[in-house]
């Protein structure tokens, strides 16, 4: 660059070498003014693309893919792209379209194969989703990520050649980047999990999740005083004097609660139900609640406008919820939001959506907390790869369901433990289901055969039966847990 200030191919690498580092803001920024400079490079468009939709600007991703293409009708890379895209709208037909597109133009392209596997993940075809990435590795052996996919579709069983590969791979002194190295600590993790050599378990999840928390902007203060802010505005007078108002649908089934607690499977068993369509997590209640302006203009901040705010204000909001959910419904009378977050609007939901149903899933809080460190999560969650972190995290949010109880009519909330649902899932389920008002039907019993998209961290969890291996899952790796138990307090909580 000190040669060259203004060489497009220059800026393009550099750009490429700060997405490797996980520096998305600095490489697009390079981006762009690689193509200020050269606007007709379909290579530049595409690694845009790419930089956009790591950061989960799928719009904008979308038009960068275009252009490349317009460009370049040939180049695999940006069909692939394309269907990263697809992916990410939920368009899971339009997604493996591209990738077999991709493969067209180029057979040895090892990224469509695991993008490929992703998609069939979700939609419950586990046997094909592992043999499109078993086709990744059999392309390119030596990509973290596919492994991170593999492992989380399957069981690792003692002399597993997948474990040697991760493990030669992982021992490798350069050629990896942080990311590389994290995703081989988080799938090890995994696989050591299968085998019960806990100890190798654990040390590869510290490890991975310190990795991830490095690459976080995480302000814990920030975070936790939203909690507060919250529970000072939705005191029981400003419920009692605002209730009465909100839009009166009947569509929305809400059901909140920290990931890894049980919010996948009661979503799976009220989808299987005929009346009822599973929409998984839905960014749309917290969209709705940034379109609220203030009277300067600007987004107005939640839970500050909403004692300012009246019963029209309320209806509109929770009619803008309906109206964009709707379209999800295909023809059912009702739609579930599983966006486990939610929990943070619970009491919004209860004024501007009053027969909306609300579902809490509660695990045992370790179990929980271990469940969600082990994880490397998409997006959201960034609170939960240090250990004390989490445990301050998870005992304040349980804090706030408590306010929720309180300030809420009797019964507005049902809670539902993950454990319970285990040792009786028939009971729990026709009590899921009378709480939303609909009439059993047997086969929300067999909700893992349910035909339906599935994208969270439970996705592979979710096909089989209740199982009750996870429970006290965390008592393995309790030498390792001091930081997290501490948080947590006396019960765990």
């Amino acid at each position: 660059m000190e040669l060259r200030p203004n060489d497009p191919e220059t800026l393009d690498n550099l750009a490429l070498a700060l997405k490797d580092l996980d520096r998305l803001d600095e490489a697009a920024d390079t981006l762009r003014a690689a193509l200020a400079i050269e606007a007709r490079s379909d290579k530049i468009h595409l690694h845009y693309g790419t930089v956009l939709i790591d950061q989960n600007r799928v719009e904008e991703a979308a038009s960068a893919a275009e252009r490349a293409l317009a460009l370049n009708p040939r180049s695999h890379d940006a069909v692939n792209l394309m269907g990263r895209i697809a992916f990410e709208r939920g368009d899971l037909d339009r997604a493996l379209a591209h990738y077999r597109g991709a493969l067209a133009l180029k057979p040895d392209l090892a990224d469509a194969y695991n993008n490929m596997g992703n998609v069939l993940k979700e939609l419950g075809k586990l046997d094909a989703a592992r043999e499109a990435y078993l086709k990744a590795l059999a392309l390119d052996p030596d990509v973290a990520g596919v492994y991170l996919n593999l492992a989380d579709s399957k069981k690792f069983a003692p002399g597993d050649p997948h474990l040697a590969a991760m493990e030669a791979l992982a021992a490798k002194p350069d050629g990896l980047s942080n990311t590389d190295r994290m995703q081989l600590d988080f799938a090890l993790g995994k696989a050591y999990a299968d085998l019960k050599d806990h100890r190798a378990s654990f040390t590869h999840l510290l490890r991975g999740a310190a990795a991830k928390r490095a690459t976080i902007d995480y302000d814990e203060t920030a975070t936790l005083a939203l909690f507060d802010r919250i529970e000072q505005a939705f005191s029981p007078e400003l419920i009692a004097a605002k209730r009465g108002g909100g839009d009166p649908s009947t569509m929305p089934i809400f059901v909140i609660g920290m990931p890894r607690s049980g919010t996948t499977l009661v979503e799976q068993i009220l989808a299987s139900h005929p009346h009822v369509h599973g929409a998984g997590e839905l960014r749309t209640l917290n969209d709705v609640v940034l379109t609220v302006r203030g009277t300067d203009g600007d987004v107005a901040p939640f839970p500050e406008f909403v004692p300012a705010m009246e019963a029209g204000g309320l209806r509109a909001l929770g009619g803008r919820y309906v109206a964009l959910v709707r379209a999800l419904a295909a023809r059912r009378a009702h739609v579930t939001d599983k966006m486990p977050s939610n929990y943070y609007f619970a009491g919004l939901i209860h004024l501007a959506l009053p027969n909306a149903k609300i579902i809490h899933t509660v695990r045992d809080p370790v179990d929980t907390c271990v469940s969600c460190f082990s994880k490397l999560f998409s997006a959201e969650q960034n609170h939960t790869y240090d250990l004390a972190e989490l445990g301050r995290y998870y005992r304040r949010y349980a804090r706030l369901m408590g306010h929720w109880h309180r300030v809420l009519p009797r019964g507005r909330i049902l809670d539902v433990r993950y454990e319970g649902v285990v040792a009786d899932l028939e009971g729990e389920a026709r009590r899921i289901i009378a709480h939303c008002g609909l009439p059993w039907d047997a086969r929300c019993l067999a909700f893992h055969e349910t035909d339906r998209p599935v994208r969270t961290a439970s996705a592979t969890q979710v096909r089989q039966p209740v199982y009750s291996g996870a429970i006290g899952r965390w008592r393995v790796y309790e030498e390792f847990l001091g930081p997290l138990l501490g948080a947590l307090g006396e019960g765990g909580c």
